[in-house]
């Protein structure tokens, strides 16, 4: 199994994904593919995702029982970590807490 999300992307490539995926969501793209058909698609996906990002993940025999990549302008990447890949948000990218306001409660 194999699934491609797709970020600010021209439509052609959404159409030229939906020959080999389906595409359950707008942008979501799932299927089974050959190791081949998956590195086709993730190249011709880098090439022409323009301004936007592309994440490609698939079922694979390791800890985590799967693999993923991604490419583009994202707010997020992959990191790899004693060999678990992990999803790294920088801080400055995630939204400020709204902090709770300071309630006194008697006893």
């Amino acid at each position: 199994m194999m699934m491609i999300v797709l970020q600010n992307v021209p439509k052609r490539l959404r159409g030229e994904l939906t020959r080999w995926l389906l595409e359950p969501f707008p942008n979501v793209f799932i299927g089974h593919v050959s190791a081949r058909v998956r590195d086709f698609l993730w190249e011709k996906c880098k090439k022409e995702c323009k301004n936007g990002g592309v994440v490609q993940a698939w079922n694979t025999n390791n800890e985590q029982h799967f693999t993923m990549r991604m490419d583009g302008n994202l707010k997020r990447s992959v990191v790899d970590m004693e060999g678990l890949q992990l999803v790294f948000i920088p801080e400055n990218t995630i939204p400020p807490t709204v902090a709770e306001p300071d309630i006194e409660y008697e006893s």
